[in-house]
């Protein structure tokens, strides 16, 4: 029976950081992954492949739409769709083979199979083995015991009643993926980031893209300034919006699929992606076994060291309250690690950022202006677009603009968001500042090289206490 310090279920982010973190720290870990790459939803089938199709798709619309502008001719473009997933599957299969290096070099043992407590410090690890006479599976297991778990097992997509997801003409984000041809027109169930970015995708290699959002804006959680901005800019490259809409049913149909929304007529499409969120992954993990019940969201109470109710049974990622992000889920990773062998951990919630990669992109940390007004929180608040920004008018990228929030008496910055030209790069600035207490003076007396995207930040940090110097 092999037994190890600590065993961690689930090799996605928070699950494979963990463990490295761990080793680096003289445990002997064990890590349990039911697939057979590494690397979890996030690397697999969400964050790494979308983002692949994203930069190629974006590619793909610059060529016919944006290189004439630099004076550049071309002529003949055709989509490669085959070559284009295949270049997703070398990025993912690049990663994946770089996670197993990163196990291998820090010694950390890994079981491939489907991971379940067994009875108090008890996993039993099932890995399916062919058999070469038949075409059916035999469950080999193995037994592992730990005085240390954590549980990193990440989520899955949600559904809605009335969905009927047949994994080809009505299915999820990861369906979306992996498209043999462009759909002529696609409905997008859901109008959060998932599917605004996979709608992106699909848009630029020419689907006719429907978003059909129960609420009556998109992108909720976001600041209700980008949102509406984002709205705008969206339409504008297409999408057509049905917000305030409720999806009753969706089923394939033929060659296609019929979505039935109330009040409407019903829609037809070549297919149909659904992305209404994810929901923790804490089924068939033999919970029961040690006595540990999930919230009525499925998720695993746990305390600010990660600690279930469970002695030695621990819990990070998408299985806790939270934001379901990649990142979030890292540090977590490494926080719980730390606190299991030197007692202390720390992981700042307040300047965890957030992106969206669609065109331009979304990024944001910290409070939005709705959350400080709920919480009657007196700001300040300044904003700079990138139309006034050098580095964006050579880039010829010169839709948004910058927002930076700071609390109205001490200038402590208390949030940022951006839509515009590598938002997502940009947030990275902010979230540092942030993190070690910055005021917006801070942040604008702060050098910034020129002419650089990040000049937009220092500006809209002048707007928030005197006024920007570029407008």
């Amino acid at each position: 029976m092999p037994h190890h310090d600590l065993i961690v279920i689930g090799g996605g982010p928070g699950g494979y950081v963990a463990a490295i973190r761990a080793a680096q720290l003289g445990l002997n870990v064990a890590c349990v992954e039911k697939e057979p790459q590494l690397g979890g939803t996030c690397l697999r089938i969400g964050c790494i492949p979308s983002k692949a199709l994203l930069e190629s798709s974006e590619k793909f619309y610059e060529v016919q739409h944006s290189y004439a502008a630099h004076g550049i001719k071309t002529s003949g473009v055709e989509l490669d769709l085959p070559a284009m997933l295949a270049r997703k599957t070398k990025v993912v299969d690049t990663l994946t083979k770089g996670i197993e290096g990163l196990l291998k070099k820090n010694k950390i043992t890994r079981y491939t199979g489907t991971g379940r407590f067994a009875g108090p410090g008890k996993i039993l690890v099932d890995s399916p083995q062919p058999i070469s006479s038949a075409d059916t599976t035999e469950a080999k297991s193995t037994e592992l015991t730990a005085p240390k778990i954590i549980i990193a097992t990440g989520s899955k997509s949600a559904t809605l009643p009335g969905i009927e997801l047949d994994g080809n003409y009505v299915g999820t984000s990861s369906e979306a993926l992996s498209y043999d041809r462009v759909p002529g027109r696609l409905i997008v169930i859901g109008g959060g980031y998932i599917g605004m970015e996979l709608g992106s995708v699909w848009l630029r290699l020419g689907s006719k893209v429907t978003v059909l959002e129960y609420l009556d804006r998109i992108l909720p959680g976001s600041d209700a300034e980008i949102a509406s901005e984002a709205y705008g800019i969206f339409a504008k490259q297409g999408f057509d919006f049905r917000l305030k809409t409720k999806v009753l049913s969706a089923r394939a149909d033929g060659d296609g699929a019929i979505v039935q929304a109330e009040g409407t007529e019903p829609l037809r499409a070549d297919r149909v992606l659904v992305a209404v969120g994810r929901v923790p992954y804490t089924e068939h993990l033999g919970l029961e076994t040690i006595g540990l019940t999930v919230d009525k969201k499925g998720k695993i109470p746990v305390d600010r060291h990660y600690a279930t109710s469970v002695p030695g049974v621990y819990a990070i990622g998408d299985v806790i309250d939270g934001p379901m992000l990649a990142h979030k889920a890292e540090e977590e990773g490494v926080a719980v690690a730390e606190y299991l062998v030197t007692g202390h951990s720390h992981v700042n919630y307040d300047v965890i950022p957030a992106v969206i990669f669609t065109d331009p992109e979304i990024a944001s940390v910290g409070q939005t202006e709705e959350q400080l007004q709920a919480a009657n929180i007196p700001y300040k608040k300044g904003k700079f677009p990138f139309r006034a920004n050098g580095r964006a008018i050579s880039l010829g990228l010169t839709t948004g603009w910058v927002k930076v929030l700071a609390h109205q008496a001490t200038d402590r910055v208390l949030g940022v968001h951006i839509i515009g030209p590598r938002a997502g790069d940009l947030i990275a600035e902010a979230g540092a500042a942030m993190s070690f207490g910055a005021s917006s003076e801070d942040i604008a007396r702060t050098c910034h090289a020129h002419p650089t995207l990040p000049e937009t930040l220092k500006e809209a940090a002048w707007a928030t206490f005197a006024k920007a110097i570029h407008m």
